[in-house]
This record gives structure tokens, sequence and C-alpha cells, in this order.
């Protein structure tokens, strides 16, 4: 296996180009656990903790700019009051080490349907800058980078650079079932993302189908029912269809971790959960204006 160390973000593009088969690494929590069981050996690996400039974040035109090697922990610490989803999403990965090393980028890049930032990033609407040294920059939509499982967007000689991101203009939630707190990897997971502006909601689901997942019915179901003009709280019966719908939109199978039976039961307990706490904090927030 070659170990290839560009000195600049220029130089990694140009050996992912010679070397488009090369495996790039940054916080290496997913590869180096393929490496030590040895269920994937590359014939190259890509370091690209020298491109500092991947480890930035910034505000640019109202949007949130990640580069790809920012961690989680820098997330949860400084960019949950603008991106309360994504770091609520953070705070369930792994251990206090894995999120100090690990990346969305990282999450983005090995495209696990159970990877936790996917539904934050679903019902966040995001948007991955990716780069190539032969056609420059290309920004691709969240809903349009997932393919397959494990497949993504990506052309062969493409990096991801960073991920864009608005921030939150109502309340966002993220929640997810497993055996235990740290360390594990999620049976299923469930996103939602409030948008008073304009009357809508978008929603992320995890763990639960060949890729990360959106329930568009029931985001359509949100738009109708939510009385967002004159807010209240919401019936029973709005929430466990909300949460039905969510249920019919996962493509879960039978694994280890969970039957798919019990899968679309957990997403309709998730879904009716931080649907019924994002719209108590948007009441609040109404109540407070």
């Amino acid at each position: 296996m070659d170990f290839l160390r560009p000195t600049s973000w220029a130089d990694a593009l140009d050996l992912k180009a010679a070397r488009p088969e090369a495996s790039p690494i940054q916080g290496g929590t997913d590869m180096m656990v393929e490496l030590n069981f040895d269920k994937g050996r590359p014939s190259a690996l890509l370091d690209l903790n020298p491109c500092r400039e991947l480890f930035e974040y910034k505000e640019i035109d109202g949007q949130i700019r990640i580069g790809s090697g920012v961690p989680y922990v820098r997330i949860i610490n400084r960019l949950a009051g603008p991106l309360p989803g994504l770091a609520q999403a953070s705070r369930t990965v792994g251990s206090p080490q894995i999120r100090n090393r690990g990346t969305v980028g990282g999450n983005l890049g090995g495209a696990s349907p159970a990877g936790d930032a996917h539904p934050a990033l679903l019902a966040g609407n995001a948007v991955v800058e990716v780069e190539s040294a032969a056609r420059g920059t290309r920004m691709i939509p969240i809903d349009d980078f997932y393919i397959w499982v494990r497949k993504t967007a990506l052309e062969a000689d493409e990096l991801i650079r960073a991920i864009w991101l608005p921030p939150a203009e109502g309340p966002q939630y993220f929640s997810k079932v497993g055996t235990r707190n740290a360390m594990v990897i999620a049976v299923c997971s469930f996103s939602i993302a409030l948008y008073p502006a304009s009357a809508t909601a978008r929603t992320g689901i995890g763990s639960s189908g060949p890729t990360p997942l959106r329930a568009e019915p029931a985001e359509e179901f949100l738009a109708t029912q939510l009385p967002w003009h004159d807010p209240a709280p919401l019936t029973e019966q709005v929430l466990r269809e909300f949460g039905a719908l969510v249920a019919a939109a996962a493509k879960p199978i039978d694994d280890v971790r969970g039957t798919a039976d019990y899968r679309k039961h957990a997403l309709s307990v998730l879904a009716r959960r931080t649907l019924g706490w994002a719209w108590t904090d948007y009441l609040a927030e109404r109540k407070a204006a």
C-alpha cells in the first residue's frame, strides 16, 4: 500500500488525478477500522492532513462553509447555534477520541447509510463542494449526492473540499436508536428541520435504506397540517400520521442490528418525538417574539 502525502490542496488534487483509486484519509476513524479488520485494503492512501485549509469554517454570503477536515468536536463547540441539527448528530458520534478526529467530510466520503451526519445534512439542505484538478469546483446538492450503498456522485478524480449549510431559520432535531449512547452504529436515525419562512420542513432518515433518505410525503403532509400562522400544539393524530409517513418512506432490511419491522417502528417513534420537540420550540419562539 502506498502512502501519498501532498504538500497542499493543489498537490492533493494532482495526486488524486494521477491515482484515482487512492482513498482519501483525514481522521481515519472509518478507514482504520476497515484496515484493522481486513475488510478493505486500497492500493494507496491519500493523506489530507497537510491541507490545513480543510480545517477551517466560515460564514460566506449568509451560508456556513465547513471544510471537510473540520472535526465533529468543533461543530459541537462552535456551530451548535447556527447548525443545531448537525451539532446534535455530531454529539452522538463515537467517543470523545472519535469526535476529535472524525469529520463530516469523512462521513460523506464513506457514504455509509448509517453515518450519523447524513440525516442532519439532508434535513439542513446541505450542498457538497467537490473539486478535481481537471474540472475545478463542482457544487452537489445533498439530495443528489447519495447514489447507492457507499456510492456517491463523486467522480474518481474528485475530492470533497467543504460542506455548505444555511444557518437554521427554525428548530432542528436529530435522534437515533442504538444499543448504547456512544461507540455504536445507529440501528436507525432521523432528523427534522423546520423552515417557518416558507412554512415547510425537511427530513433525513439514516440506517434504513441503501442510502440516506428524505421522507418527502411526510414533509408534504406537514406543509398542509402545521398551523404556522396560528400556532397551536399539535394533535396526536398529526404526530402519528407524520410518524407513519416517515416509516413508510424508509427502505430498511433485516440485519444483525435490527429487523426491518423494528426499524420502521422506531423511525415512527423518532419522527413523532423530534417533530414534537421542534414544534414546542417553535411555539416558544413565537410566544417570546
